[in-house]
C-alpha cells in the first residue's frame, strides 16, 4: 500500500490582545486553505496547539468579507471541526510521526508559540531529520522558540513574515507584544517582503518555507506538497 504522507497543522492557544479587550486567536483561512490544499492532495493532517483543545479563532478572521470558500466548507465538515476541537497538547508530539510541519498564523503565536519550549523541541526534531518547516504570516514566531533552543539556527535564512507596514494597516500594532519582521531581522534572518502590503509572498531557504500574510497560506501549502514529494525539484 502507499505509504500516505502525514503533516502536522500547528495552532496557537493564545486569545487576547495586549491593552485592550480585544480577541486574537488563528487566523481562520490560514487555517482551513492550508488544511484542504494538503488533504485534497492525500495527505493526512493532525492539528496540535499548545493547550491542545479547542483553539481559538480571531474573531476578525470570521468576519464577511474574510469568509472563503475553504472557511465555509472547513465550517460544513464534520470531522475537520472534530480534529479542530481536540487538538493534541504539543508537549505529546514527536516529529518523527509526520513528514512536515506547518504552523499556521493569526497574532496569537506572537505570544505562546514564539515562547513555548515544545514548539522548540518540535521544530528542532523536523530540522534534524530533514523534515520541511512551513509557516505563515505570524506563525514565523514559532521559529523563534527554534531560535532560544538552537542559538544562531535564523542567521542568515531567508524568509518573510507579517510585516510592520502590515501590522501598521491592521491597526494591531500598540496592542501586541512586538513586531515580527523586527523581531525576526535582530535574530539575523535575510527578511523579504511582497512589493505591496498583503500581496501573496512566499519564500523557500532550504526545509523551511514561509508566506508573509493570509494571502500566502495557500502558495506555502503547495510550496510544502511539492517540497514534501519532490524534495530535489525545488
Amino acid at each position: 500500500m502507499e505509504k500516505r504522507n502525514a503533516v502536522l497543522l500547528v495552532l496557537t492557544s493564545h486569545d487576547r490582545l495586549d491593552n485592550s479587550d480585544e480577541k486574537t486567536g488563528v487566523w481562520f483561512g490560514e487555517m482551513t486553505a492550508p488544511y484542504y490544499e494538503l488533504a485534497d492532495a492525500g495527505f493526512t493532517v493532525t492539528m496540535c496547539s499548545p493547550l491542545g483543545g479547542a483553539p481559538p479563532i480571531d474573531p476578525m478572521s470570521k468576519l464577511t468579507e474574510h469568509i472563503t470558500a475553504s472557511n465555509r466548507r472547513f465550517l460544513a465538515d464534520e470531522v475537520a471541526l472534530g480534529r479542530f476541537a481536540n487538538t493534541l497538547p504539543l508537549e505529546n508530539i514527536k516529529a518523527c510521526a509526520f513528514d512536515a510541519v506547518f504552523v499556521v498564523g493569526g497574532h496569537g503565536p506572537l505570544w505562546d508559540l514564539a515562547r513555548h519550549p515544545q514548539m522548540g523541541r518540535v521544530l528542532c526534531e523536523f530540522a534534524d531529520q530533514g523534515k520541511p518547516i512551513a509557516a505563515v504570516c505570524h506563525g514565523p514566531a514559532a521559529l523563534l522558540a527554534m531560535e532560544y533552543c538552537r542559538p544562531g539556527y535564523l542567521k542568515g535564512r531567508r524568509l518573510t513574515a507579517f510585516t510592520n507596514m502590515e501590522e501598521s494597516f491592521v491597526l494591531r500594532k500598540d496592542k501586541i507584544p512586538y513586531e515580527l519582521e523586527t523581531r525576526l531581522m535582530e535574530s539575523g534572518v535575510d527578511f523579504s517582503h511582497a512589493t505591496l502590503p498583503f500581496l501573496a509572498h512566499v519564500v523557500l531557504d532550504e526545509n523551511l518555507i514561509t508566506g508573509q500574510n493570509p494571502l500566502s497560506a495557500t502558495p506555502v501549502a503547495k510550496t510544502l506538497i511539492e517540497l514534501i514529494r519532490f524534495p530535489k525539484n525545488l
